[in-house]
């Protein structure tokens, strides 16, 4: 080890120790700012940098726009000086740390879309100085740390593992989870170097319970692509048992209720419209997509992603059956959607079904609205729709109601009590009288 080497390192090392390292937190979003929460908890200063102006004077207001982040824990880190906005990427040069949070969504094709993650390289690599641990964040394929932001960050003429730093370390948020936050979960770690391993691990330590050390960033990626598809091709199997139970008569709720009495062997996944938010639709493509550079295809992921995709359209075919057996027709039909975050208790609708159920029902000539408590306006993709009240008369006034998202809260109870028709995407109604459908 150089003695550059071991001057960098060490000073990081006890930046780590003595908590004075300034953190740069790259995209204030779902993963960003929740981060720069515990890190100012844990004693660091943080330097939020995001590119919209409206985000950062809100920020720098004291005011969040994140569900699971407190206003009053901005405030007081904007007030006590441990925690300040700015779209100003020049800045950069600032931090000890630099943290890339940036959205990685799908292109068209669903290819990739890294240009996000390239942006952000490239204003890291005009600030880049030496003695800096950049970190990326961002859900991405295995090879992206090395094969793109580490070239672009040696042109600089700095060494990698001496003169700075660099490894990939996946976030794992779940919004609206009151269990499992950013401290408590698991943080995976995977280093270019030793070098960058050691730095990462100790600078992340003072704020979360628990570091997870893997031998590459590589691994690190790969991690997080592996998570979700198995997820994602547990969803697809109850998805598609769903529709097999569905053909077959039998309630597929008693099924697998009664399968998840076996206490070793079976881990309970429940069906629904479709999956929503940034993981699970998009990560998997990220791994298929790699494996097709390599000349390999990935069918069994391709296959869930594909049954999974399809589920809008499944249920949007029910509610086309339960109306037919009401003598009406889909076109000119009232049709409420009740529920159009991704996922019950959040505000979050990235990937929701529901923007596809809604689509889809208003192809067939179905006149839509919805009502969901935590999302009062939807303007996603050509859809633009406000939210309306759920009464008895307003649901007199429609001719069937679709349960996309299962928010707590709701009464489901006067939902089946009152509706003339309901398709129950989430098996909502039973679970709110206690019986069986």
């Amino acid at each position: 080890m150089t003695a550059t080497a071991m001057s960098t390192i060490d000073t990081l090392l006890a930046k780590a120790e003595d908590r004075t390292a300034l953190f740069g937190i790259v995209g204030l979003g779902y993963v960003g700012l929740p981060l720069a929460m515990e890190l100012v908890r844990a004693g660091y200063r943080v330097l939020g940098v995001d590119v919209n102006p409206r985000v950062v004077e809100a920020l720098n207001q004291g005011r969040s726009h994140i569900q699971d982040v407190p206003a009053q824990a901005v405030a007081a880190a904007v007030k006590n000086k441990t925690f300040t906005a700015t779209a100003d990427l020049g800045r950069l040069r600032e931090p000890d740390v630099i943290s890339i949070s940036v959205p990685t969504p799908l292109s068209k094709t669903k290819d990739p879309d890294v240009s996000y993650v390239l942006a952000a390289t490239e204003s890291v690599k005009r600030a880049l100085r030496r003695g800096q641990l950049v970190v990326l964040e961002s859900t991405t394929y295995p090879g992206t740390t090395r094969e793109l932001m580490l070239p672009a960050l040696e042109s600089t003429g700095l060494k990698v593992g001496e003169d700075f730093f660099l490894a990939f370390s996946p976030e794992r948020v779940d919004p609206g989870n009151e269990k499992w936050n950013t401290r408590n979960t698991p943080k995976v770690v995977g280093g270019v170097t030793p070098n960058c391993l050691k730095a990462a691990m100790a600078l992340y330590q003072p704020a979360i319970d628990r570091l997870v050390p893997v031998s590459s960033p590589e691994a690190a990626e790969l991690v997080k692509i592996l998570e979700n598809t198995f997820r994602s091709v547990n969803i697809g199997l109850v998805n598609e048992m769903a529709i097999v139970c569905d053909k077959l008569g039998v309630d597929v709720w008693e099924v697998i209720d009664a399968a998840a009495t076996k206490p070793f062997g079976f881990m309970k996944f429940t069906p629904g419209p479709g999956v929503g938010g940034h993981c699970i639709p998009l990560d998997p493509h990220y791994l298929a997509w790699k494996m097709r550079t390599l000349n390999y295809r990935t069918r069994f992921i391709e296959l869930a992603g594909e049954i999974n995709a399809a589920m809008p359209e499944y249920w949007v075919a029910r509610v086309a059956d339960r109306l037919n057996e009401h003598g009406k027709a889909v076109r000119g039909s009232k049709v409420l959607v009740l529920g159009v975050a991704y996922k019950k208790d959040i505000d979050d609708i990235r990937e929701s079904p529901a923007l596809d159920v809604i689509r889809l029902l208003e192809r067939r000539g179905a006149v839509v609205s919805y009502h969901d408590p935590r999302v009062a306006h939807l303007r996603e993709d050509g859809v633009e729709l406000t939210s309306v009240p759920l009464t008895a008369p307003m649901l007199h006034g429609v001719d069937c109601v679709v349960i996309v998202t299962d928010h707590s809260g709701v009464d489901y109870a006067m939902v089946g009590r009152e509706a003339p028709v309901v398709v129950d995407t989430r098996h909502a109604l039973p679970r709110a009288t206690g019986s069986r459908p």
